[in-house]
């Protein structure tokens, strides 16, 4: 049987550690390899991912000066080449090269924040900081965001997307921020007619945060900024399909119309449910045509309606197909929808249940159909 992965042991192990003990000893006089490995590799057996990166950072203080404007020389000193300025993207670098944005939030926060700064621009070059920036937000918000938006013209697109990503409203696995999306669409402005995708996806990913709280607003953004053609038409397009995917799955009608989903298409939808009775593990089978008397752009979704011990009811929606029908070229679309036993974001439960047919947002067919167990 094939050994599972191991993300943690993946980015944390003796050769990431061999690597970075030989980068703090070509940059730090003295720093002492043994000692640094023997800790590091001692302490990971009881940590999980981000807290082994806690760990490297501590092992690695221990042998740095207790002045931060030495330490941050030091760790300027032992990081390693830029990452590729020539890339355009998925150019994350490495997670043992977060050491620098821990070391900058502990000792620099109160009361060394402009060389921290710097650190953080220097580190970001390598591997993200966007973890490590946030901080920095919640403790000086003004003087942070005045520094990210000189950062928003940086030279280094390493730099600029972490304007956008440290930002974000719900950056995954980080702390929160208390900023509000005056505070932030801004720097967005300044950077959304980057030419390099890793930076315009952290802002359609930024947008989407934004989404899930003030939906008009990121529309009205999206809008104002095709309207300036600063950016390629074809990048925008994307950016906006990007940006709008929570907004298009929720059925927001700003979105889908700007995406060309009109929600007065003239469409005719016709349905059947082929398994009006599943059991769980089985398959939901359904057909669905579409037909329309001029040509349209559909986005064809469904959504579940599932049933609850108590009685209540949950929905979730699924996405179908997108594409486009005319008089002459109807849509003919089949699917089996698995029952998994085991779903990762909710749980089946016996009883009757619906299938709800949306196209281009709008509700156009109801199926009901009964779960087994």
């Amino acid at each position: 049987m094939a050994e599972k992965f191991s993300l943690k042991d993946h980015l944390f192990n003796p050769e990431t550690v061999a690597q970075l003990a030989a980068e703090y000893a070509a940059g730090v006089p003295a720093f002492d390899v043994g000692q640094f490995t023997t800790e590091a590799l001692g302490g990971f057996k009881s940590r999980e991912l981000m807290d082994r990166l806690e760990w490297l950072a501590t092992c690695i203080e221990t042998q740095l000066s207790p002045d931060f404007n030495v330490m941050a020389d030091q760790l300027e000193a032992a990081m390693p080449a830029r990452l590729d300025p020539s890339l355009r993207d998925d150019d994350f670098g490495h997670f043992i090269h977060g050491v620098p944005g821990i070391l900058a939030v502990r000792h620099g926060l109160e009361n060394h924040r402009e060389r921290a700064f710097d650190l953080l621009h220097a580190a970001t070059q390598r591997f993200s900081m966007e973890f490590y920036i946030r901080p920095f937000l919640n403790r000086w918000p003004d003087e942070t965001l005045g520094r990210l938006a000189l950062w928003a013209g940086d030279q280094n697109y390493h730099v600029r997307r972490l304007v956008s990503e440290g930002t974000r409203p719900k950056l995954p696995w980080a702390k929160s921020v208390t900023l509000t999306q005056d505070q932030t669409l801004p720097l967005l402005d300044q950077l959304f007619a980057d030419g390099t995708r890793y930076v315009t996806r952290s802002i359609a990913n930024h947008l989407n945060d934004i989404a899930r709280f003030a939906p008009d607003v990121v529309v009205g953004q999206l809008v104002a900024w095709a309207h300036t053609s600063a950016q390629v038409d074809k990048e925008m397009a994307w950016m906006q399909r990007h940006a709008l995917r929570t907004l298009v799955k929720d059925g927001h009608a700003g979105a889908l119309d700007m995406l060309g989903y009109r929600a007065d298409a003239p469409v005719r939808v016709t349905e059947q449910m082929k398994t009006p009775e599943v059991k769980i593990g089985d398959a939901l089978t359904f057909e669905v045509q579409i037909a329309a008397d001029e040509l349209c752009d559909v986005l064809v979704d469904y959504r579940i309606r599932f049933a609850r011990p108590s009685g209540t009811s949950a929905e979730k929606v699924f996405k179908l197909k997108q594409g486009k029908v005319r008089l002459d070229a109807p849509l003919s679309l089949a699917k089996k929808h698995t029952l998994k036993a085991q779903a990762s974001t909710f749980q089946w439960h016996a009883g009757p249940h619906a299938l709800i047919v949306q196209v281009n947002g709008v509700d156009h067919a109801e199926l009901a159909f009964e779960v087994t167990g």
